[in-house]
């Protein structure tokens, strides 16, 4: 009688083991292409897929509807799902301008490939803008760090690194500034020469500078070479280098001397070392 019971119940929760739990399903918005920065997705460019509703990610997209028209801001891999953190709101426009964040500004520089850090700026990248101009009623030339972790939005035509990774020369580079420092690069680029220095991504820190001077590069408290002494010239006379204090001056011993008189000559004659005795 047990046994039979026992083995009822088994065979109940058997059979209940082998029935298949349903699944909810919904659909997820996937790329169909590659899709890069600054493209509008158009309807041929996504999918949908079916995947269970309990693994739905967070901020993906039922239906391609709610993703066609929309800016692309950071690349998206085949199918990888459309995700709403890369893609900018309808309207925003294409290509960089729905890289720029509300409020800033995009200001495009001219630079070489020495300006432009040998040619290894991406976007992403933060530098400090330096500017060498001649400020007016001043003689010499001045450079001073006037913006400081500054954006690199985009290098020339290219606003993502090339298939290997690598920086491609470009004559442009466009920055991300606010409308006070776009005045400021703007001034800087018509009355000076720009200089970029790329700096650490990760460091956010302001440094204070006071500017440099050509004649900062002779400043007096930089260890100098004592000028060696000339002979003086009537047209250009050399200033002498500071002396030394000297040293005490030790006089030789002196001899006894005695008089000498041979007939009706006198004289005075050394007596000791080196002399006669």
């Amino acid at each position: 009688m047990i046994s039979t019971l026992f083995y009822s119940i088994t065979s109940r929760r058997a059979g209940q083991s082998r029935t298949p739990k349903k699944v909810e399903l919904t659909t997820v918005a996937t790329a169909a292409a590659a899709l890069s920065v600054g493209q509008e997705i158009k309807p041929g460019d996504v999918k949908l897929v079916s995947i269970p509703r309990d693994r739905f990610p967070a901020g993906g997209f039922e239906k391609t509807e709610q993703v066609v028209g929309r800016p692309v801001i950071s690349n998206i891999l085949l199918d990888e799902p459309v995700m709403a953190g890369r893609l900018a709101e309808r309207g925003s426009g294409f290509g960089l301008a729905p890289l720029i964040p509300t409020g800033m500004r995009a200001v495009t520089v001219k630079v070489n490939e020495v300006i432009g850090v040998a040619g290894f700026l991406l976007s992403g990248m933060r530098v400090d803008v330096l500017v060498t101009m001649r400020p007016s009623g001043e003689g010499g030339a001045r450079t001073n760090t006037v913006l400081q972790n500054i954006v690199v939005a985009a290098a020339g035509q290219q606003i993502q690194p090339d298939a290997t990774g690598k920086a491609v020369n470009v004559p442009v580079v466009t920055l991300l500034v606010t409308p006070d420092q776009a005045e400021a690069l703007t001034l800087a680029g018509n009355e000076g020469r720009i200089q970029l220095v790329l700096r650490n991504s990760g460091d956010q820190s302001t440094a204070r500078t006071r500017g440099s001077e050509v004649g900062d590069l002779y400043a007096p408290n930089r260890p100098l070479v004592a000028p060696v002494r000339r002979a003086a010239s009537p047209k250009a006379p050399v200033a002498e280098a500071p002396v030394a204090p000297a040293a005490p001056v030790v006089l030789p011993p002196q001899s006894d001397e005695v008089q000498v008189i041979r007939g009706s000559q006198v004289s005075m004659e050394p007596v000791g070392a080196g002399g006669k005795k």
